[in-house]
């Protein structure tokens, strides 16, 4: 049996600068931590006693005899890429999918991760990435980016860089205090909405001239808001400041990415002291993350009284494997 723990993300810079068809011809940098919020995925081979074959527990139970018969398209397209047979996999999280933390490719790559691990293999957290990057947008056909399946594999505080070659993981160098400091002043709080992020990305499809200059712009806020981060006689308050510019460049770049409700969430925050904020992921709906001055963050509280608080911390792991125990389960005979 083997149980993998993967961290959820949010991304606070250059997002949607890390989608293929943009970066291979402008290049692009998003700027993103993981945080202490995770999925869990619980892998063993099934025991043959049933008249089933595979047995796969997420918001349904689905039990086949046939791989084609899975629903899930993660799990039918990943068992058939690593030749995975007889399997019981159970998925579990801290916090709801659909809601703009990257949550499916956590999933992707702790699948995958417990694969290899069921399998005796140890696996390196860039083949993880690569893998859930062709699980999720070629065998899948999911619209989106590439930097929710490297953040859920490497985890930590980094700046990703893409290109025509490829990506780079670059981690922020970030005093303890300073680090510490931010994590202080981030304050994330759930809509209540949720969506399919490939929906909002379908939705927000198409590269017009002024989406370009505007993913343009969004991408050298990247070397910005490092730059605040790093220096460390600069003010904080101005990464906050930076997040409300760059969520107003990221609302204009698709219909889907906003709606009247998250624009009011939002007003209410920023008129009760929050210096910026951004919903995080696609948009749509999911999470709202502010920047907050320690003193105003009752005031915040108050104004979002109706939404679900989420206190969390930065961290550093991405994804493990956090229980192995060997089966001895011999292949079945054809």
């Amino acid at each position: 049996m083997i149980i993998t723990r993967t961290p959820f993300r949010m991304s606070f810079f250059g997002g949607g600068t890390d989608m293929k068809d943009f970066f291979q011809e402008y290049g692009g940098a998003v700027l993103s931590t993981t945080f202490d919020k995770y999925c869990y995925v619980n892998v063993r081979h099934l025991p043959r006693f049933f008249d089933y074959s595979t047995e796969v527990a997420y918001s349904k139970i689905e039990r086949v005899t046939a791989l084609e018969d899975i629903q899930h398209p993660a799990v039918r397209n990943a068992m058939k890429m690593l030749d995975m047979h007889e399997i019981r996999l159970t998925y579990e999280a801290d916090l709801p999918a659909r809601s703009g933390l990257g949550t499916s490719s956590s999933f992707a790559v702790g699948m995958l991760n417990a694969f290899h691990a069921l399998k005796g293999k140890y696996v390196d957290k860039k083949r993880l990435a690569d893998e859930a990057i062709y699980l999720e947008r070629k065998l899948c056909q999911e619209e989106g980016g590439w930097q929710d399946q490297i953040a859920a594999s490497f985890g930590g505080f980094n700046r990703i860089n893409f290109s025509k070659d490829g990506y780079d993981v670059l981690p922020v160098i970030i005093s303890k205090e300073r680090k510490e400091q931010l994590n202080k002043s981030l304050m994330m709080f759930f809509t209540g909405f949720t969506r399919f992020s490939s929906d909002v990305q379908k939705a927000n499809s198409g590269m017009s001239q002024e989406k370009i200059r505007r993913l343009q712009e969004m991408r050298l806020l990247v070397d910005k808001a490092e730059a605040i981060l790093t220096d460390k006689h600069s003010d904080l308050d101005d990464f906050g400041r930076l997040l409300d510019y760059t969520w107003q460049l990221k609302r204009k770049t698709g219909n889907a990415v906003t709606n009247n409700n998250i624009d009011s969430i939002y007003s209410a925050g920023l008129k009760a002291g929050a210096l910026g904020g951004k919903l995080l992921g696609a948009g749509g709906g999911g999470f709202l993350l502010f920047y907050v001055p320690i003193d105003k963050q009752p005031n915040i509280r108050e104004a979002m009284k109706d939404l679900l608080y989420i206190p969390f911390r930065f961290e550093n792991g991405g994804t493990r494997v956090i229980y192995y125990a060997a089966e001895d389960y011999p292949p079945k005979e054809v």
